[in-house]
């Protein structure tokens, strides 16, 4: 789960647009939204093949439905993120298929309706986020709380305190709070 769930960050982080690390942000185009969305299917799999520029633009409208479920949980609406869950789930297809490959031992993995790249990559992060959602973990997803930054995570810390998206934001952040102090004293 945690490959599928990296993966929807990525799709979501590289492909929705917004801010990032305080600047506005917009999605790669062409030849450079192919090489982002095949960066992004590597991040959590070993070996993926490298998509092509239909199936790069088809992945846009799967970060979309993704993001939806990240703002509407780090909103506090667990049920809206999970009605956005469901509606990917049920679009998809989704349904689970013991796998083996790569010399790796049997795992599960979700495929969708079809076998095309897209849909089973969008039922697979689907799932993985079902999985985060519908357990304790789910305040584990979030969005960026610096300042003008709305890219996703998903919380790993031991103590799931996390609230930024990198460690560039986190520093953003407690370095205007230090300048903030500094002009008060």
């Amino acid at each position: 789960m945690d490959a599928v769930v990296t993966v929807a960050v990525e799709l979501v982080n590289r492909l929705s647009a917004g801010e990032a690390r305080g600047r506005a942000y917009q999605p790669p185009t062409g030849d450079a939204l192919t090489a982002a969305v095949s960066a992004a299917l590597r991040a959590g799999l070993r070996g993926s093949r490298e998509v092509s520029a239909g199936e790069a633009r088809e992945f846009g409208a799967v970060a979309s439905s993704l993001r939806a479920v990240f703002d509407a949980n780090a909103a506090g609406d667990t049920d809206l993120a999970a009605r956005r869950v469901n509606e990917l789930l049920d679009r998809t297809g989704a349904r689970p298929t013991l796998d083996k490959h790569d010399g790796e031992p049997w795992h599960l993995h979700f495929h969708g309706r079809d076998n095309s790249l897209v849909t089973g990559w969008a039922a697979g992060c689907a799932t993985g986020l079902a999985v985060v959602l519908g357990s304790s973990l789910h305040g584990r997803l979030g969005v960026c709380t610096a300042p003008r930054c709305d890219r996703v995570y998903v919380d790993t810390s031991r103590n799931g305190t996390r609230r930024f998206c990198s460690a560039a934001c986190q520093n953003r952040v407690k370095a205007a709070a230090f300048r903030a102090r500094q002009r008060d004293t």
